[in-house]
């Protein structure tokens, strides 16, 4: 029998993406490092329309490149070194925006691997887990840019993946400057426009 309800987890249990496939919970959850994490409930309003707004620029920046733009819900497997099939991975996230550049990584179910670039934006309720366990993730896993919007602060934390393959984190930015995407040069977000719509 699939299971429909989250009470039905085991949360001391680590899970893997096969098991993910079989669930047919109306809760969307992601997984990471085998833990089942709820998301947070519908995203607010403010949350939905800053989404929608960066992905209209992306879309816009991006359009006949070969780089493509994925908002959520979109599951991005991130399979460790040894991974080998579903069961080999225990990472599914869902950010709310991302980049894939390597469409070998894309497939029906999403995609498989490091996007290049992903942007997750703060709720109330989710803030530990995109400072913290998605941060930590996106680095192992080499997404190349990562951005924390954050509406209630109206700033934007940017980090750039190192050589070393360490997470750097830029000075943030505030509702009156400008977020230049750094391994895309030209993509910018004019955080005023984003955070203080016009109407």
């Amino acid at each position: 029998m699939p299971v429909t309800d989250l009470s039905e987890l085991d949360t001391k249990k680590l899970y893997s993406y096969a098991d993910y496939l079989l669930w047919r919970m109306k809760e969307r959850i992601e997984l990471i490092r085998g833990k089942v994490f709820k998301m947070s409930p519908a995203p607010g309003t403010e949350h939905q329309r800053i989404s929608h707004e960066l992905d209209r620029q992306l879309g816009n920046y991006f359009y006949r490149k070969p780089c493509q733009v994925f908002p959520a819900p979109f599951d991005v497997r991130l399979p460790g070194p040894a991974a080998k099939g579903d069961e080999g991975i225990f990472t599914v996230v869902q950010p709310d925006l991302c980049v894939v550049c390597d469409t070998v990584k894309l497939d029906e179910k999403g995609c498989k691997g490091a996007p290049d670039f992903v942007i997750e934006i703060l709720s109330p309720g989710n803030s530990k887990k995109e400072m913290r366990d998605k941060y930590e993730v996106y680095e192992e896993a080499g997404v190349r840019e990562y951005w924390l919007v954050n509406p209630s602060e109206k700033a934007v934390f940017i980090y750039l993946l190192s050589k070393e393959g360490r997470f750097i984190g830029l000075q943030p930015l505030t509702e009156d400057q400008v977020a230049k995407a750094h391994i895309f040069p030209g993509l910018e977000i004019a955080l005023n426009e984003l955070f203080n719509p016009v109407g």
